[in-house]
């Protein structure tokens, strides 16, 4: 892939989070997913690439626009497989709290796992913890890993955790070890990112999510030299058949950060749309936003955090019509 794609890529999540910021607090998240889907797709046509969607809104006859399959550029350039997720929170923007963002992920093409739209049991840490843990290890065993890679003590960890029912046992087991837990309501890939940043104050996340959002953070964590593993948690025969179609002779094996992102490069970039750990959301002012948003290589390992200011005014297709 070529260096300069990085930048064309924060345009994109930039023109998702100036359209669905304005529905922040307003309780309408079709709306605001809806106005970040359109913005990406405008934005990604004027990008210099030939890119296929396998990681979307859905298949074909679900979605009108960044469906699985879609061709995105507007060609010549590197031939990729792009990973969207046009507004990661969109119950968060709709009540207006913490860490939702517009991401997207890119590798060249066949390096993404074409992750159904289903449950993964998954595990992150950032880098000083990368290949120390197991999905398949006891909670406490993962702990301790990450506590000896890091030179802390177990009751110094936080881990991040979505709060679910389903993870009563893991937390009562994390808690039970003396770890403290960050409880989030949505947008585990944020959970995910923040592992590989020590100024979030998060060490490790556990839990079950989104897949397509965990092959979205393997990304990011590959480009951070972090790790990540996962198994798919198939809910009834059509996803199960799903998975054998994906070529996965057990549809419980573990996944690795290899599996989720083959090859020695991708990029991730993310634009805050609600203020977050690690980027800040969308500030208006008149005729004026300012912008946050991270974008990471991994052929380079250049991690960059980039403010934007922009001029609406020049960006109508922007602001928000009632």
């Amino acid at each position: 892939m070529e260096r300069s794609l990085t930048m064309e890529l924060v345009r994109v999540t930039e023109a998702a989070a100036l359209a669905s910021a304005r529905w922040m607090g307003r309780g309408q998240k079709d709306e605001a997913d809806g106005a970040a889907t359109s913005a990406m797709r405008a934005v990604f046509d004027t990008v210099p690439m030939q890119g296929t969607v396998v990681i979307g809104e859905g298949e074909m006859d679900e979605a009108p626009m960044l469906y699985i399959g879609e061709k995105l550029g507007q060609g010549g350039g590197p031939e990729v497989d792009i990973a969207v997720d046009p507004l990661e929170g969109t119950n968060i923007v709709a009540k207006g709290t913490w860490n939702a963002m517009t991401v997207l992920a890119v590798a060249d093409r066949g390096n993404l796992l074409h992750a159904p739209d289903m449950y993964m049991d998954k595990i992150a840490v950032g880098p000083e913890a990368a290949g120390k843990i197991d999905i398949d290890a006891p909670i406490i065993d993962n702990l301790r890993a990450v506590a000896r890679a890091k030179g802390k003590d177990i009751s110094d960890l936080v881990a991040c955790v979505m709060d679910r029912e389903r993870h009563a046992k893991i937390i009562h087991e994390i808690r039970e070890a003396g770890a403290r837990i960050k409880l989030i309501s949505d947008g585990d890939v944020a959970g995910a990112i923040n592992t590989a940043f020590e100024h979030t104050g998060v060490d490790i996340l556990f839990g079950i999510g989104g897949a397509p959002e965990g092959v979205i953070a393997a990304v990011a964590l590959k480009c951070m030299g972090g790790d990540f593993q996962g198994r798919l948690v198939p809910g009834n025969e059509e996803e199960l058949a799903r998975c054998k179609k994906m070529g996965l002779a057990d549809p419980r094996q573990v996944l690795l950060l290899e599996d989720l992102v083959k090859g020695d490069d991708c990029i991730f970039a993310a634009t805050g749309v609600t203020d977050g750990e690690l980027i800040k959301g969308v500030r208006f002012s008149g005729t004026k936003a300012t912008t946050q948003s991270l974008v990471m290589r991994a052929k380079s390992g250049t991690v960059r955090f980039i403010e934007g200011q922009h001029r609406l005014e020049r960006k109508p297709e922007f602001v928000m019509k009632d």
